[in-house]
């Protein structure tokens, strides 16, 4: 297999699990667009945005896979989704929805997996503090691109925006990136034992 890669340079949990190569690489990208599209079904309703497990796997994916494979993760996910495939929350897709209310919180996945990813590769996620304050970051970079894309396509007033659009994900950012916070390090120190 080649050596050629996506992610050359400093690795990051996926690379402790699976030698790298653009075929790995191409498989890790479209099952990062996957899983976050999985999670995005894992929903409560909420109008504009829903409460879902998509900003989960998006910490999950940008800290596993690394700043660019988690770019390019969650840019297909949003361009597959647009393209049809109804893996946004509550099974939807097309143009409408990265147009609407929730288009920003799709965009800012990207930046966010950028993020959390680029922290990932400088060891940010193997221990909890750091992974807590990498996932924090990922979710404020996500609210910070989602709520004026809420604003602008509402026509929401400053309130409003942050009534429908922030106040009621607060919590359930926190939770999620504690569990983000809990998963990557606990990963980190599984691969990490010597074998036997």
């Amino acid at each position: 297999m080649s050596t050629l890669s996506l992610a050359a340079g400093r690795p990051t949990l996926a690379d402790r699990l699976i030698s790298r190569s653009i075929l790995t690489d191409v498989m890790l990208v479209a099952g990062g667009a996957a899983f976050v599209g999985l999670l995005a079904q894992v929903a409560i309703p909420l109008w504009p945005v829903p409460i879902t497990g998509q900003t989960l796997a998006v910490l999950l994916v940008g800290s596993t896979l690394g700043a660019l494979r988690g770019v390019i993760a969650m840019a297909v996910y949003a361009v597959v989704g647009i393209a049809g495939v109804p893996w946004f929350s509550d099974a939807s897709a097309g143009w409408q929805v990265v147009a609407g209310p929730t288009g920003g919180y799709i965009i800012g996945f990207i930046v966010a997996a950028g993020l959390t990813g680029w922290l990932a590769q400088r060891n940010w996620d193997r221990k909890v503090l750091g992974a807590f304050a990498s996932f924090t970051a990922g979710t404020v970079i996500t609210f910070a691109v989602g709520l004026p894309w809420l604003a602008a396509s509402l026509g929401l007033t400053l309130e409003q925006t942050l009534q429908a659009g922030l106040y009621p994900f607060i919590l359930g950012g926190i939770i999620k990136a504690l569990l983000a916070a809990g998963i990557i390090p606990l990963a980190w120190k599984l691969t990490s034992r010597p074998k036997n």
